[in-house]
């Protein structure tokens, strides 16, 4: 069964902004860290932006430092990217992760896509120069 299903993606010039939306499935991963990763044609999976269970800690690839943000709504059971200033090179399929309970309800956050447990389908984000 799906975990996470993210939306938002589509086609945007270069400079221009996306927010991504990743809803849970379960009130469960509400206390879990979240990650956003990407894959584009011809490349590894790449780790892009993460979160703590409480979103007090962010942790962010040095490719989009500065331009995305992770963020997260736990009432909403919702986590977020917003991308501004997007380049061709930021042009992928992207899917949020989150881990299985138990959790140390720490400021853990996790870059390593072993980390993860539960994946979403992905959303593609298509950047044209």
């Amino acid at each position: 069964q799906v975990q996470f299903v993210e939306s938002g993606g589509g086609l945007v010039q270069a400079g221009g902004s996306l927010r991504l939306s990743c809803a849970a499935s379960s009130r469960t991963f509400s206390m879990s860290p979240m990650g956003w990763f990407r894959q584009a044609p011809g490349k590894e999976r790449e780790f892009v932006a993460g979160l703590s269970w409480n979103g007090g800690s962010t942790l962010y690839a040095d490719s989009v430092k500065g331009r995305f943000a992770i963020s997260r709504d736990s009432a909403k059971n919702t986590v977020f990217l917003q991308m501004n200033s997007l380049k061709p090179d930021d042009t992928a399929v992207y899917y949020c992760a989150g881990r299985r309970p138990p959790y140390r309800l720490g400021d853990d956050v996790f870059s390593d896509p072993h980390s993860y447990d539960y994946w979403g389908q992905g959303t593609q984000v298509t950047v044209s120069s």
